[in-house]
């Protein structure tokens, strides 16, 4: 059996057929790896990434911040696992927009919609991350954290269910991102408990 005859346990799970690979090629990371608009790719992982520089200025953990002298639970992560792991998520968001981007070309009005439609929850959801930042440590307001996460997983999950209709990998990429937001808002929500 030849190499590009094997089946590629990816390509099941991302589901192989939404991804345009060159002829004879049987391996739906090609897509990733060689993009039909790579200056699309890199727009939409910094447009995610700006967004989390964004949150990032008004993020201060360090020792004497606020948020250092509030009580935290034992399942509170250390500080630097923050940074990696927005990071990733904010790429595989970005990598996910792209995937959406890419299916708008095809000129189905209700199709088209749906893509519309996906793309504004998908920026409204990227609001809202932002807006995390600047309610829990800007206006130092656990609640107001609370409330904004909230919405942001609701409106996060109508974003990955949106995109399910459009392209299967671009709502698993999104996976890892509401899983990491369900955690951090228990993790806002025991915060808020623990600091009346």
């Amino acid at each position: 059996m030849l190499l590009d005859d094997m089946p590629d346990p990816c390509c099941k799970l991302l589901d192989a057929a939404t991804f345009k690979t060159p002829a004879g090629i049987n391996s739906c990371m090609c897509a990733l790896s060689f993009p039909k608009r790579p200056g699309l790719l890199l727009a939409s992982v910094l447009l995610c990434n700006a967004a989390g520089f964004l949150g990032s200025l008004v993020t201060v953990t360090g020792t004497g911040s606020w948020y250092a002298l509030l009580q935290k639970p034992s399942f509170n992560p250390p500080s630097w696992v923050f940074a990696p792991v927005w990071t990733t998520l904010f790429v595989l968001m970005g990598i996910s927009l792209y995937l959406v981007l890419m299916e708008r070309s095809r000129g189905e009005r209700d199709r088209d919609r749906v893509i519309q439609w996906g793309i504004v929850l998908f920026a409204g959801q990227l609001i809202l991350n932002t807006l995390w930042s600047f309610a829990f440590f800007g206006l130092q307001s656990p609640l107001l954290g609370l409330v904004d996460i909230t919405l942001l997983w609701v409106v996060l999950l109508a974003t990955i269910l949106v995109f399910w209709k459009i392209t299967r990998p671009a709502a698993i990429l999104l996976v890892p991102y509401i899983a990491w937001v369900s955690f951090a808002a228990v993790l806002n929500y025991t915060i808020y408990l623990l600091n009346p």
